[in-house]
């Protein structure tokens, strides 16, 4: 094996990449911009070095033509696509239906979504690629985040962990598995489809049970917005004396419930009811004569104190934690809002009955204020008033047609408006399975795969074109192909070379063991500074070459074991967010490079032992 000696690029490249980890891990700058003034110094270099005296001659690093690749590059397209295709699909609802069965199914605590998210996309994107598979979940994340009042920034990690994670699943799981059996030699038995499935099954585990144990040390609280309804609790309770809860009340056939019809239930009780379920038939805002049937479902706005009473003659107890109604009712659906008479409205001197508020405008009235007075009982038999102020329960589709509606001033303005299209879901799922058909079935690259599909989505109207550029992430666009230079520089200078060979040449003589875990241990550095392609490339070549040399010595070394913990090690990649994945989430989830590094450390360390244990078990 050639002997490489440091040359001037070598050493002006491995400066580069310590003054981007400086630049990372101050976070003097953002990081995205630090990736952009990094690949434009790697630009300029050669042309300092050339009219600087007493300096040596430099050549480029990165061809002045590839310099600005990264932005037109396979990875950065594959992201902008898979960006559009979840706007997509979140646009027309799908999402929202996925967020929900993932919530009936894990329930609504973190330590049960985590799991459930997590398993979901790992094995997705054993499949798929890993940044597919993270980008298409980051909606159905965001809506558990919102609906559950759980920070985004304690779901995307563990979710983009677990879809790095899922890439070492099968052997079309990541580029570097993929890539692995062409890097053999001809006389190498090559790797099946499934050789690998024990050992990325038993990371994927590692990452569940690292986060539902550790989670709660090592995730940041980035942004905790609370919902919708948490968020103006305190204003109602203050301004109009309204506590409430929304519980869901299963009825049985011997309550008294059963036979009564709404109106007569709320005048009693002081409860409103905002929405049935019988027959597998949901009404939201039921009308007040509709009536209560047996074997039904409830849901129910009170205070604890109003909930309790009624709760008393009901055979089963009523539950915060939403089931049949956890879609319909969540916070990005419906909630409290104000709204005012308007003057000269049409409603002036009839009562909330007599205009069937709730059938008529999805309005169920909670609290009236006229004047300085607020009125909590009666609120049907009150004849309305022009200026009278309106506490109402109700879905945000029918707040934003009463903004067009002259009879009525709508006060709320901070709610939802998202404008679904679920006319739009045959078009959406078609072209979804267009894009993953072609990555599965054909050797389109990656990009023109998922672009497919995107594109289909605007233009049969799914997006409009100016969505579509809204749903791109641009800080995740800048940074990772601002990065790209720099892996291209560590590659085309012989620097990752360099380091490999002198790493393993200071080794010497030693145990297999040792040298297999300074082969893992290069490839997750190599990784995290340039391709995982690039790394599997470089270092699949030197592990065979050294344990193969280990093996003529009289070592127990394999050569196929050390290829395959290279392409293993190459996901290994949670330290810092220059994988796809990684800096897909930082925006979103508001994480800072010292989230990674804390919840990543730990996290390298894990799947380091966990992998070397089942690569040598397995192999």
């Amino acid at each position: 094996m050639e002997n490489l000696t440091l040359t001037t690029e070598m050493i002006v490249v491995l400066g580069l990449l310590a003054f981007t980890i400086f630049l990372f891990v101050s976070e003097i700058v953002r990081v995205d911009l630090a990736a952009i003034v990094v690949m434009v110094l790697i630009g300029l270099l050669p042309l300092v070095f050339g009219v600087v005296p007493l300096l040596p001659d430099l050549g480029e690093l990165v061809a002045q033509d590839e310099l600005f690749s990264g932005f037109a590059s396979n990875a950065v397209i594959s992201i902008i696509a898979v960006m559009i295709i979840g706007a997509g699909l979140d646009k027309t609802g799908v999402m929202h239906k996925v967020a929900s069965f993932i919530m009936r199914v894990g329930g609504t605590g973190e330590k049960r979504i985590i799991p459930t998210v997590s398993g979901t996309v790992g094995v997705i994107s054993s499949f798929m690629q890993n940044i597919g598979a993270a980008a298409l979940f980051m909606p159905v994340m965001s809506r558990i985040s919102s609906r559950l009042g759980i920070p985004l920034s304690r779901l995307l990690m563990p979710m983009g962990f677990a879809a790095i994670t899922g890439g070492t699943i099968t052997l079309v799981g990541s580029s570097p598995l993929i890539l692995l059996n062409d890097l053999l030699p001809d006389d190498m038995e090559r790797f099946e489809l499934f050789d690998v499935t024990p050992i990325g099954l038993a990371l994927l585990a590692t990452v569940i049970v690292y986060f539902v144990l550790l989670g709660r040390y090592v995730l940041p609280s980035v942004g905790a917005q609370p919902t919708a309804t948490e968020g103006t609790r305190d204003y109602f309770q203050r301004v109009y004396g309204l506590s409430y809860e929304i519980h869901e009340v299963r009825v049985a056939d011997d309550d008294p419930l059963v036979g009564r019809t709404v109106a007569d239930v709320e005048r009693e009780t002081g409860v409103a009811i905002v929405g049935s379920h019988a027959r597998d038939e949901m009404r939201i805002a039921p009308w007040t004569g509709y009536e209560i049937q047996a074997n039904s479902r409830l849901a129910v706005l009170a205070s604890p104190r109003r909930m309790e009473e009624l709760s008393q003659n009901l055979k089963f107890r009523p539950s915060t934690d939403l089931d049949v109604f956890a879609s319909a009712l969540d916070s990005s659906q419906s909630g409290i809002a104000e709204v005012a008479i308007s003057p000269g409205s049409n409603l002036a001197g009839k009562t909330v009955t007599e205009v069937a508020m709730r059938q008529t405008y999805g309005l169920s009235v909670m609290r009236m204020q006229r004047g300085g007075e607020v009125y909590r009982e009666g609120l049907r038999d009150i004849p309305l008033e022009p200026g009278d102020i309106l506490v109402v329960h109700t879905n945000w589709t029918s707040l934003a047609r009463l903004e067009k509606d002259r009879d009525f001033v709508v006060i709320t303005s901070d709610y939802p408006r998202e404008e679904l299209r679920p006319s739009k879901v045959p078009h959406a799922l078609t072209f979804l399975v267009v894009a993953v058909s072609l990555i599965l079935f054909t050797d389109l690259q990656l990009s023109v795969a998922l672009l497919t599909g995107a594109m289909g989505m605007i233009l049969t109207g799914v997006l409009s074109l100016d969505d579509a550029y809204n749903a791109i992430s641009w800080k995740t666009v800048f940074l990772l192909a601002s990065l790209i230079p720099l892996g291209m520089a560590v590659e085309n200078t012989g620097t990752a070379a360099w380091i490999a060979q002198n790493t393993l040449d200071m080794l010497g003589t030693v145990p297999p063991w040792v040298l297999q875990a300074t082969i893992f241990a290069l490839a997750t550095f190599f990784t995290l500074v340039m391709s995982n392609v690039g790394a599997t490339v470089l270092l699949v070549p030197l592990a065979i070459s050294f344990a193969t040399a280990a093996q003529a010595a009289g070592m127990d070394a394999d050569p196929r074991v050390f290829a395959i913990t290279v392409a293993i090690a190459t996901s290994n990649s949670f330290l810092i967010p220059t994988h796809q994945v990684n800096a897909l989430i930082m925006g979103p989830g508001g994480y800072r490079v010292k989230d990674y590094m804390k919840a990543g450390s730990i996290m390298t360390i894990l799947f380091g032992v966990v992998a070397m244990f089942m690569i040598n078990l397995v192999f």
